[in-house]
């Protein structure tokens, strides 16, 4: 079979038999063919294969332009790039117009006398489906003329022509998507009369420019991303103009730990030699997701209408592991696994992506942030280790934690250093006995020493044993000496 992308002419596009189709009818085409072939629409997005990705479908297939719908940081954008994979590999176009204009189907009055004047001898060119994609971020001074088209008048002088000449127009970028994809992100941040503009092109499908009589009936998918309105303060979506858009999609965040984890390791920037060098054990992935989770469900202190990014556990887990590597090369050592511990690091990962009610302004960014750490280490602990409460005073059951607690009951405490070597670490959490018998009780394999400590952050949440977390380490006592302590250092403050 030839390759008609040789077709140099519209006579030999004709002979080849390439016959043209509105950009909304090649989408849906392909589309149908992937899912009969079974193949992947839409890669690298996960936990939406029973609810977005279907509506998506659907909405392809009703070649209806749509409105993703959904907070921050939920695949919005990601989504209407992959549509572009739906497209044809390439195109033909006529050579020498402005526009990507169809050969067989030319919109505006110079490529039509273009076609009138060559006939079969037109000159065509190729365009690849990566040049069919147009992405615009909405922004309060976006103006009709940057979206639509205005007069040049430098075009007007070059050229010799009056206003009035049709040619003079400098054409915006949703003419200049013909045939394609125009994304339109953050679409309440247009003003209204903007947001007006478009009435046209979505309902008519044609372009109006100032007061000319020219009407350019455009070929484009849209596709709008937005936050939902009931906490936007920025803007709102005119009714009118949803009422033009033929499917609203809603997006959501993951619903499971494992799907965050899969986009969490697909999205993170990690050197060759941070991967070689640093070992992330399950429990400390499973310890960032929950970050997410607890911010997005369970804070008093978080706005949850705000939304909480998949960008936060993504940029906590990179400084995790930078913090590791950072470690790393403090003790010139060639290996290192990421602790408990490390979880701290990612504060100013987190401190920058969550916004607060009044209660959390009151409590401090930090001090929310810390804890989200917490809380994460205590539900990672109890997802794997029997609850100390089932272990009440007086029951059947032996506590297994109890030698562990008598040990910094008797005085005893530990310090563990943020910075110290995997050696000195290992050595440490040597000291507490029982402590690796906890950890062997469940079955855990390889390294166990971030287990061990895991243990320890659960004691501390479940206010068994006390911590201190300080700039340089993190200590674990007696209960009751960590208060007192603690309260020294309150009145040590209140002299000062």
């Amino acid at each position: 079979m030839p390759d008609i992308t040789q077709a140099r002419t519209l006579g030999q596009l004709k002979r080849l038999g390439y016959r043209s189709r509105s950009v909304k009818d090649e989408l849906r085409a392909n589309l149908i063919e992937s899912i009969r072939n079974q193949r992947p629409v839409f890669e690298g997005i996960y936990d939406y294969e029973d609810t977005v990705l279907p509506q998506l479908c659907t909405a392809l297939l009703a070649r209806h332009n749509i409105l993703l719908l959904g907070l921050r940081g939920q695949a919005k954008t990601r989504l209407a790039r992959q549509l572009v994979q739906l497209l044809d590999p390439y195109i033909p176009c006529i050579e020498g117009v402005e526009l990507p204009e169809d050969p067989f189907n030319p919109i505006t009055p110079e490529a039509k006398r273009l076609v009138q004047e060559a006939g079969d001898d037109l000159p065509i060119r190729w365009l690849s489906r990566e040049e069919r994609y147009t992405e615009k971020l909405a922004t309060p001074d976006v103006s009709v003329a940057d979206l639509l088209g205005d007069i040049d008048p430098i075009k007007a002088a070059t050229l010799k022509l009056p206003y009035a000449d049709s040619r003079v127009i400098h054409y915006g970028l949703i003419p200049r998507a013909h045939r394609g994809i125009f994304v339109i992100n953050e679409l309440p941040d247009l003003q209204p009369r903007i947001q007006v503009a478009l009435f046209n092109i979505l309902q008519e499908r044609d372009v109006q420019i100032r007061g000319y009589k020219i009407r350019l009936p455009l070929d484009i998918q849209f596709v709008f991303t937005a936050n939902p309105e009931d906490y936007t303060q920025r803007g709102t979506i005119v009714t009118p103009l949803k009422d033009r858009i033929g499917s609203q999609i809603l997006t959501h965040y993951p619903r499971t730990i494992e799907s965050s984890q899969r986009i969490t390791q697909q999205e993170v920037s990690l050197t060759p030699a941070q991967r070689e060098r640093i070992e992330v054990p399950p429990i400390i992935s499973r310890t960032v997701e929950r970050i997410g989770f607890i911010a997005r469900q369970s804070s008093e202190h978080i706005d949850p209408k705000s939304g909480i990014s998949a960008r936060l556990t993504i940029s906590a887990y990179e400084c995790i592991v930078s913090w590791a590597e950072y470690r790393l090369y403090l003790n010139q050592e060639s290996q290192t696994t990421v602790r408990p511990m490390d979880i701290y690091a990612a504060l100013p990962a987190i401190v920058g992506k969550v916004e607060l009610v009044y209660e959390g302004e009151k409590e401090g960014i930090q001090n929310v942030a810390l804890y989200l750490c917490h809380r994460a280490l205590k539900e990672e602990f109890l997802a794997h280790f029997p609850s100390p409460d089932k272990f009440k005073r007086g029951g059947s059951q032996s506590n297994p934690y109890q030698p562990i607690v008598d040990w910094f009951a008797a005085g005893n405490d530990l310090a563990l250093s943020r910075t110290m070597s995997d050696a000195a670490y290992r050595r440490e959490l040597s000291r507490v006995p029982h402590l690796a018998r906890v950890v062997e009780s469940i079955g855990v394999s390889g390294n166990p020493y971030p287990w061990m400590e895991l243990v320890l952050h659960g004691l501390a949440e479940m206010s068994l044993i006390g911590r201190t977390l300080s700039d340089k380490e993190i200590s674990f006592r007696d209960l009751l000496g960590d208060l007192l302590s603690q309260r020294r250092e309150d009145e040590d403050e209140e002299e000062d």
